[in-house]
């Protein structure tokens, strides 16, 4: 097997991640910010010597151990209280749920401490998990606002772990008829802490006085309390390996754990869970049947190259493939390339990411195909990268995409010297949806329209843009004012400078994928798909030929007899 088909494992992610990681405690920038962490130096600075504070820590710790009661009720927590002399202003939110506390069932366990200036972790995580079961226990979220480094030390010197409401909501719907909902009541609930000299993290302040109502009843539904385990994580494949509908395995585990309330998670995390898993799920035979493909065209096609990623349970993650043809294609036709996803993702959930460019007949002609699990910025990345070994370092001139944020991080990465374009088509769909509830919307669709295709270079566009805009009070439309901001990538007169094979959308790449609807369908399987794919690119091929005789057996007269039409 020679260098470039040998497979590549990258760094290897799981599906489900644990409820307390940074996905799920965002971190809210909020304006005192700062203040806080400078409260924070200054309460650690006050104490006379950082030794000392650290020593009456430890004597703290030893009366603690010869106090039984005192012993036994700390060891229900992972903090040690070591200075209990601080008033703590516990708010009027007892009250608001007092009648709630009376039922022990909905609070869990009644032992967890409530947090207190003193209290000792060993890392931050800890120290999150803490506040996020005391908040269950209380009824509210939890987030991690912020772990911030000193001046003068590269690692975090300050922590926050905030009431999930911190900060304010900032409504960006267009319709004010229509508005969403919001969560942020500006809560200045929270807990703050300082890393010592030992590598301990102490809270050096703690705020328990929250601006809103919560309700230990319903604490089991905020993410930060969510998780799907890694039993149920097996349960639930074995559900769908056996076409299980989602409702009734949910309710498997509802009745094992005596009702809804007993339960970490929800059925749309178990959904959620499943979606990520199914798309490159292997069924019986899948990954036998792949090996068995390639190697039998590695043997008689000597430049076929693969690669695949696989996850933390050795499943597949990504995978790429491009055999002698695709990749010969890419010499003589990889001026322009088109890469999309869309149209098996969305029908089959079956990811497939061909890259395709343009022959000399004006046919689709396939440079390579991949199967991802995920549309983001780090597998379109791992999937360039790949392409781009392959084709031997050789990036491509321009390439056109549709609008996704990811494919464009991804491109700018491996690609930066690419010139990039949108797929004109996918914008201009999208006029219905912004403005089809407009008393004016085919007046603003053909003003539009007129600006982008009539316009003959960028000054023309922008005064027709400006035009546009003033005459229907469009100037704080959000989405236009994105298109404007990237309009080098999308609109004809920005982009005529570059050569496109006559393209300007990724209807290449979709024509690639509504190729292979006579070999692959709803029920399709890895197995069946690779099975397939040969018989696809034969009958692909075998057009390809036919054009070819046609052009050898037929010409069009001269109109001239300029040696230039010849």
């Amino acid at each position: 097997m020679d260098q470039s088909s040998s497979s590549q494992i990258s760094d290897q992610s799981s599906y489900t991640s644990s409820p307390l990681e940074d996905d799920d405690f965002s971190s809210d920038t909020e304006e005192h910010q700062n203040s806080d962490n400078e409260e924070d130096g200054a309460e650690f600075n006050s104490i006379e010597n950082k030794n000392n504070y650290e020593q009456n820590v430890s004597n703290n710790d030893e009366d603690n151990e010869d106090n039984c009661n005192e012993d036994a009720h700390a060891k229900k927590n992972r903090g040690n209280s070591v200075d209990h002399n601080e008033t703590i202003d516990f708010g009027s939110h007892e009250n608001v749920h007092a009648q709630e506390k009376r039922d022990k069932s909905v609070h869990g366990d009644e032992n967890i401490e409530e947090p207190k200036t003193g209290m000792v972790f060993d890392t931050v995580e800890e120290l999150t998990n803490f506040y996020a079961n005391y908040g269950k226990k209380m009824g509210f979220g939890v987030c991690k606002r912020s772990s911030q480094k000193s001046d003068t030390c590269e690692e975090p010197r300050y922590a926050t772990v905030s009431c999930h409401r911190v900060g304010k909501s900032k409504s960006t719907t267009q319709n004010s008829l229509n508005p969403r909902p919001i969560t942020k009541t500006n809560c200045g609930a929270r807990v703050n802490a300082i890393r010592g000299n030992d590598g301990k993290w102490y809270i050096s302040k703690v705020l328990l006085k929250h601006n809103h109502p919560f309700s230990p009843s319903k604490g089991r539904f905020y993410r930060c309390n969510r998780v799907v385990n890694s039993r149920v994580r097996r349960q639930l494949e074995i559900f769908q390996r056996f076409e299980v509908r989602m409702n009734k395995g949910f309710n498997t585990f509802v009745v094992e754990n005596g009702g809804y309330e007993n339960i970490p998670f929800t059925e749309k995390d178990c959904r959620n869970y499943i979606d990520k898993v199914k798309r490159l799920k292997f069924g019986e035979g899948d990954a036998e049947a792949i090996q068995s493909y390639f190697m039998k065209v590695q043997s008689t096609d000597h430049k076929f190259f693969y690669a695949w990623e696989l996850d933390d349970d050795n499943r597949l993650k990504n995978l790429f493939w491009a055999d002698a043809r695709c990749r010969a294609a890419y010499e003589e036709f990889g001026d322009v390339v088109t890469f999309d996803t869309t149209y098996l993702t969305n029908k089959y959930h079956m990811p497939l990411a061909p890259f395709v460019g343009v022959n000399h007949h004006g046919q689709s002609v396939l440079l390579g195909c991949g199967l991802i699990s995920n549309e983001d910025t780090k597998t379109f990345t791992w999937l360039f990268r790949t392409w781009l070994t392959c084709m031997s370092g050789r990036a491509p001139p321009a390439i056109i995409t549709d609008q996704d944020q990811a494919m464009k991080k991804a491109i700018e990465v491996v690609f930066p010297n690419a010139r990039h374009r949108w797929c004109l088509w996918h914008i201009l769909k999208k006029l219905p949806e912004k403005f089809g509830r407009h008393k004016r919307y085919k007046s603003i669709k053909y003003r539009l329209k007129k600006a982008v295709y009539d316009s003959f270079t960028p000054i023309e566009f922008e005064n027709n843009w400006n035009q546009m805009l003033e005459r229907y009070r469009l100037e704080k439309n959000r989405w236009l004012k994105e298109l404007f901001v990237e309009r080098y990538r999308w609109v004809p007169c920005f982009v005529k400078d570059t050569f496109w094979a006559g393209m300007s959308t990724t209807q290449r790449s979709e024509s690639i994928n509504s190729f292979f609807d006579k070999y692959v369908n709803r029920k399709t399987t890895l197995k069946q798909f690779v099975e397939q794919y040969e018989n696809a690119l034969r009958d692909r091929a075998e057009k390809e030929n036919i054009e070819d005789f046609k052009s050898y057996n037929s010409w069009y007269p001269q109109i001239t007899r300029y040696a230039m039409e010849e």
